[in-house]
């Protein structure tokens, strides 16, 4: 059995997040607005991806990023919850290709692909020790 032989196009996440200061453009670069940052924004989507087909994976895998591409078209401030989204729109060898998205209520804020690669835990740990 392989590794994605559960993972399916059409499975889809979600993530919510209410923009704190901590996550504006103004919190890592003072001289910018208090706006949602866009790789905080890219961070849900990521999220919203690997919560899809995580309960689809064997004990041991997880999926990492490998790619993204994002277009941030609104501003959203201080306060407001923003929900992403992902759909698995194809399973490629050991990658999963997503297409997302980012709304402030029902305004789209963002959209785009993200790749999400699979990796078995300790293989990945053992590697990056040196191992």
């Amino acid at each position: 059995m392989g590794v994605l032989d559960k993972v399916a196009v059409g499975m889809s996440g979600q993530e919510r997040v209410t923009v704190t200061d901590e996550l504006t453009v103004g919190h890592f670069v003072p001289t910018m607005p208090k706006v949602y940052a866009t790789p905080m924004m890219i961070l849900a989507m990521e999220t919203a991806s690997a919560s899809a087909i995580a309960p689809h994976l064997p004990p041991g895998f997880v999926s990492v990023g490998t790619e993204v591409n994002i277009r941030h078209l609104a501003a959203t401030p201080v306060g407001r919850e923003v929900r992403a989204t992902a759909k698995v729109i194809a399973v490629e060898g050991l990658s999963v290709v997503f297409e997302v998205a980012a709304f402030d209520g029902e305004r789209k804020i963002g959209d785009g692909t993200h790749r999400r690669g699979i990796v078995e835990v300790a293989r990945f740990e053992k590697r990056l020790a040196g191992g």
